[in-house]
């Protein structure tokens, strides 16, 4: 892409696969029958950034950030699901989420150091709300009052972090990793 273009970026850490095969389980029995739609489990990570519309010209200084940071972070960060939650608006809709426990702190300091990084870029600007670990799941226009219990409470490794594409369509997005970085060197 011309450096003149424009591209939707956001950065986050991968789930390995045993923990995307876990959720896209739990979706199909615990949000059966929601009126939203299931987050496809390709598209199921954890947002460290979300950079939004992006000159393409960006793009190897906002790689190298998530790079730098992540190399910085321990080899392996550990997460734990802890419930679903429901955020949104009547307006503007809502998601699903299963809500993370960061027991270390390492993943929340792995976010304040890529958000850092892409702040001292100009490509980011900080949300007034603390950074919150979470895997979104659900997508509805209307908030969906469901409260499923997360049944599998197992500690998530997560290992490597990348740099997503987001590219808006019918039926939803699609994420394209771009680039990824193994946490840890």
């Amino acid at each position: 892409m011309a450096g003149d273009g424009r591209i939707r970026l956001f950065c986050a850490l991968q789930l390995p696969e045993e923990a995307l095969d876990g959720v896209a389980a739990w979706q199909e029995h615990a949000l059966a029958g929601a009126r939203g739609r299931l987050v496809p489990r390709g598209n199921l990570h954890i947002t460290l950034a979300f950079l939004g519309s992006r000159p393409a010209g960006e793009l190897g200084g906002i790689a190298e950030a998530l790079r730098a940071a992540s190399a910085a972070a321990p080899r392996g960060i550990e997460l734990r699901p802890l419930r679903y939650r429901e955020t949104g608006s009547m307006r503007s809709g809502g998601v699903g989420m299963i809500v993370l426990e960061d027991p270390t702190g390492a993943a929340t300091a792995l976010a304040e150091d890529v958000q850092g990084r892409l702040e001292a870029l100009g490509a980011y600007r900080r949300a007034r709300r603390p950074w919150l670990p979470h895997v979104t799941v659900l997508r509805f226009r209307s908030s969906e009052g469901l409260r499923p219990e997360v049944a599998n409470r197992c500690s998530i490794r997560v290992v490597r972090s990348a740099l997503y594409r987001s590219s808006l369509g019918h039926g939803g997005a699609r994420y394209d990793a771009l680039e990824t970085a193994a946490l840890g060197g």
